[in-house]
């Protein structure tokens, strides 16, 4: 146990260690997180309007500066080492931002690194790229593009984080990388989520924009038709829920796999499968309902990717649908999901949630930019070669006095103030005549050189029209994303199914349908016996003291109601149980249900495809009332497991029949030894399920209602003599020998 520090000791602490236990938590996190929180949201995890983050941005501007743009491929390990010149992080960190941006890892629509050797694949997380010492790179073509303008003053050059070298704060990116490339990040109190579009829609929407800002958005729209992604698949188009992510920048898009089916090898081969998931997630999810049963059509599953690229293959048990699967694939695994849409990008340093066109708008305006100031440094290096021609225009004058000028000069220093002061010219015109080398002092190159003037003088008028004018930036810029589409662009990877062609998994279309027998006994055990297994055994296993309630025809695709004791319905489907044999006890269903605690069953009966169609239930309570509840009153427009309230629970509930279309008799027997039989079509309908219902059977004293039954004939044989057409009535004694014929879990609380 640590010994308490006495109060000289306390007076020891640190002064930095006090001040801290004083600070306000507000203080502490202004100071401390919020530094941090702004440094990961900026310098990390949100991309910048070029569509890269820093590290992606530091990688490729070492390879440009390593002329791997045009030379050949070096080690990745050499680009590596190059690159922790501008990055801090540690080397696995450079290249594991390396391997994504490959054309062999298959993560982008548009690689901007060619390489050689294996580094894994984005839909495989068991796909382990090799060491750096392995592999070669160099910077993919499409990269032209993205350096474009860079040594002409087109971005701000900085120092790195030790400054010993220059690097970009972003890259001028001469096409809307932003939404080409798709970007995953996570930062402090938010995080972006960008799904790749197609290069080639994406040039022409941002044309039409630069055309005209007031762009329509419905035609816009129908230019840039919804994300494309490099794994391919089919997305699930919904028109409205893409509005939503064209102009908020948040939403969600479903995308499921692509297959093909091999009639002779009786196999699925899924050859694309949704960006957001893997092979092994997807074979993880298959297994496991396969062990579950759930999936009894599947043999096996496996890996076959190869050098062709992605597969996946399902072999399939005789007689199975594959396009049926398929659609219960969908449902239950990753072979159909979503990719969740949060553009949260970088706009001059502040995060912000953008749409689709705003985005755009945003870099428009950061290419104009980009372009302008390349044409001020285009004109700037113009406007200081004409300033040296015009010098050498003066000289043509008279070639004979500047060499004179040069001979009679004493001193060196002297040439180039005398110069100056002999043809009228300053100080930089001057240092160029002066450096002509001899013989190119002669009339002819000087004629040449001068002759250029006039070409000079209109490109820098044209440019300078062109830097003042952004009508002229934008068409260049257009005509700039109109070659780079005829480059670069190509086919949709991802293809465009509507909602509405979507086949919905119907489960009857799995189940195997096949005629059965439900049991369903007083202590809450059901049972489905296929008739195959029924035929000459229809003795069957129960607990002792346990009876059959209900015995019911019904089919494995059919669905159940079952009600408890505790005024709740639980709906469940035939095929959810297994096939028992009559010797068995069968499942229990509270158990199989999933009921509340001490809650029981107390009566079963099958649906029909139609609610209005199956009838009514006649609930009788324990102090002898009875209600009539339409089975359609338990209908549900979700598909609900459960539904509460199915009744009044001011009191026990003593039984349930069911009736059709056609009334049918009823027994009711107390506990007192009063039995009678109704019609049961003196037991009223109420407009609300919880209604306590109307006295049926008059009960003196402690009596109760204990049985309930539509078995007349099996347990009253003298019927007649039961029978009350006026109600309500106290019943009538029963007889013995039908005392008998009772179940004798229930003639035991029968009086008589």
């Amino acid at each position: 146990m640590a010994k308490k520090k006495t109060t000289s000791e306390r007076s020891m602490l640190p002064t930095v260690v006090a001040e801290a236990v004083n600070q306000p938590i507000t203080e502490t996190i202004e100071k401390n997180f919020m530094p941090y929180a702004m440094s990961v949201i900026v310098s990390r995890a949100i991309p910048d309007i070029d569509g890269f983050k820093p590290a992606h941005r530091k990688l490729l501007y070492t390879m440009y500066k390593m002329g791997l743009l045009t030379g050949g491929k070096v080690k990745s390990a050499t680009v590596v080492g190059e690159t922790m010149k501008l990055n801090p992080h540690g080397d696995q960190a450079i290249y594991a931002t390396l391997v994504r941006l490959t054309r062999a890892n298959e993560a982008l629509l548009h690689p901007f690194i060619d390489s050689k050797g294996s580094f894994g694949k984005h839909y495989s997380s068991d796909m382990d790229y090799a060491a750096p010492r392995y592999t070669e790179c160099k910077l993919d073509k499409i990269c032209h593009e993205i350096f474009d303008g860079i040594d002409k003053d087109a971005v701000d050059l900085v120092d790195n984080y030790d400054n010993t070298k220059k690097e970009p704060t972003l890259l001028p990116t001469a096409f809307p990388n932003i939404l080409v490339s798709p970007n995953l990040g996570v930062a402090v109190g938010m995080a972006c989520s960008i799904c790749s579009f197609n290069l080639g829609e994406i040039c022409d929407g941002t044309i039409q924009l630069l055309k005209n800002p007031k762009f329509d958005t419905e035609r816009l729209l129908d230019i840039i038709r919804a994300p494309d992604f490099p794994s391919g698949g089919n997305l699930i188009y919904d028109r409205e829920k893409y509005r939503e992510i064209f102009e908020t920048g948040h939403g969600s898009v479903r995308v499921r796999a692509r297959y093909t089916y091999d009639k002779d090898a009786n196999c699925i081969d899924v050859l694309q499968i949704p960006y957001s998931t893997t092979i092994e997630a997807i074979i993880k999810k298959i297994t496991q309902l396969i062990k579950e049963g759930k999936l009894k059509e599947i043999t096996d599953v496996r890996d076959e990717i190869d050098l062709n690229g992605f597969k996946l293959t399902i072999d399939l048990r005789r007689g199975t649908d594959p396009d049926k699967l398929m659609t219960k694939l969908y449902k239950m695994t990753p072979l159909e999901d979503s990719f969740e849409c949060n553009f949260n990008i970088l706009v001059n340093g502040t995060p912000q949630l953008l749409g689709v066109r705003q985005i755009l708008n945003e870099w428009i305006a950061f290419r104009v930019g980009c372009v302008r100031r390349e044409i001020q440094y285009e004109l700037s290096k113009k406007k200081e070669k004409l300033h040296l021609l015009l010098g050498l225009g003066k000289i043509l004058l008279d070639i004979d006095k500047a060499i004179k000028i040069v001979r009679e000069t004493a001193k060196e220093a002297d040439v180039v103030p005398n110069l100056m002061t002999g043809f009228g010219i300053d100080r930089i015109q001057a240092e160029y005549i002066a450096e002509i080398k001899l013989r190119y002092l002669n009339r002819e190159y000087i004629i040449n050189r001068i002759k250029e003037i006039e070409s000079l003088q209109k490109e820098i008028a044209e440019l300078e029209l062109t830097a003042g004018s952004d009508t002229r930036l934008k068409s260049r810029i257009a005509a700039q994303l109109k070659e780079i589409k005829q480059k670069y662009g190509k086919p949709r990877q991802t293809q465009l199914i509507g909602a509405e062609d979507i086949e919905v998994f119907d489960e009857d279309d799995m189940v195997e349908n096949y005629n059965v027998k439900l049991i369903f006994t007083r202590e809450g055990y059901f049972k489905k016996i296929t008739l195959l297994s029924l035929r000459g055994n229809d003795e069957q296993k129960l607990k002792e003291g346990d009876f059959v309630l209900s015995s019911i025809d019904a089919t494995n695709t059919d669905e159940i109601l079952v009600f408890s004791d505790q005024a709740q319905v639980y709906k469940a489907r035939v095929c959810d149980f297994e096939p028992v044999k009559a010797s068995q006890l069968g499942d229990y269903l509270p158990a199989k249900l999933g009921f509340d605690e001490n809650e029981r069953a107390i009566a079963l009966m099958k649906l029909e495809a139609d609610y209005a169609k199956s009838g009514s239930a006649l609930i009788f309570f324990a102090n002898g009332k009875g209600i009539r509840i339409p089975i359609s009153a338990y209908e549900t427009k979700a598909n609900r497991r459960k539904l509460t309230a199915a009744y009044s629970s001011a009191c026990e509930p003593a039984g349930i029949v069911f009736v059709g279309d056609d009334d049918k008799d009823v027994l009711l027997v107390a506990d007192n030894g009063k039995v009678m039989i109704i019609d049961s079509s003196l037991v009223p309908e109420k407009a609300t399920r919880t209604s306590q219902g109307v006295t049926m059977m008059g009960l003196k004293g402690s009596a109760k209602l204990i049985f309930v039954s539509d078995l007349v004939d099996r347990y009253a044989k003298n019927g007649k003599r039961y029978r009350k057409n006026k109600l309500p009535s106290t019943g009538t004694v029963i007889d013995p020998e039908d005392r008998k014929l009772l179940p004798e879990s229930v003639a035991e609380y029968v009086g008589g």
